[in-house]
């Protein structure tokens, strides 16, 4: 069996930054342990990406290309079963490139292009969100004044920005380690719907009502 062709340099040093930045956070990683843990040298490093800051944008322009990607699938969002699964698929995609959000306003005051960027992000998942309710307002599922609308989806998107602080704050050592990802992943899922409850109709409630019970029993 003919071996495989090893992975290219440049992707492998994205591979191991974003697990190095989603470990010990953005600032707390130099390029020297970058180099150190893939055996080679700062100046094969710095060859692909001559400044940190290009690996910062490089895994943020990769998180922005899947996560729009997936916010087209708003447009499909019909029920409560439906946003559940899509916030959870969006919060997946958060916790992988974690980094973002745990240094989220370190990173935006040092980096101009993520400052403008981001914005960019705010507003992609602002339309994704306003995307849902009217999916869900048109198939019944919920019932929400259009003066509400508007606050209701930008609380929904400062969950979705803010969550991992959240999740940081009430257990800094232990909550961005992977093996609490399932839980916050669930529990992320569960606030941003939450907002929705007294919008719902009355069987949609008390399905989020089932899928809350099932997530705290998991729990």
């Amino acid at each position: 069996m003919a071996k495989k062709a090893p992975r290219r340099t440049a992707e492998r040093i994205l591979e191991v930054t974003l697990e190095l930045f989603n470990r010990f956070g953005e600032p707390n990683v130099s390029t020297t342990l970058i180099s150190a843990e893939l055996s080679i040298s700062p100046g094969n490093l710095y060859y692909h990406y001559p400044a940190k800051d290009e690996l910062i944008n490089t895994l943020f322009e990769r998180y922005e290309r899947s996560l729009g990607e997936l916010l087209g699938a708003a447009d499909d969002v019909r029920d409560v079963e439906d946003a559940w699964f899509f916030l959870h698929s969006l919060f997946e995609l958060i916790w992988a490139y974690r980094f973002l959000y745990r240094d989220l306003n370190d990173l935006l005051s040092k980096n101009r292009l993520l400052e403008t960027r981001f914005q960019g992000v705010l507003k992609s998942k602002t339309r994704a969100v306003r995307a849902i309710l009217s999916g869900m307002s048109r198939s019944g599922a919920i019932d929400i004044d259009a003066r509400e609308v508007e606050p209701t989806a930008n609380c929904m998107v400062v969950l979705l920005t803010y969550w991992l602080s959240f999740e940081y704050v009430r257990d800094p050592r232990h909550a961005l380690e992977p093996e609490h990802a399932e839980q916050a992943l669930l529990r992320g899922a569960q606030h941003v719907l939450n907002l929705l409850a007294p919008h719902l109709e009355a069987g949609q409630r008390q399905h989020l009502m089932d899928l809350t019970g099932a997530y705290r029993h998991a729990d």
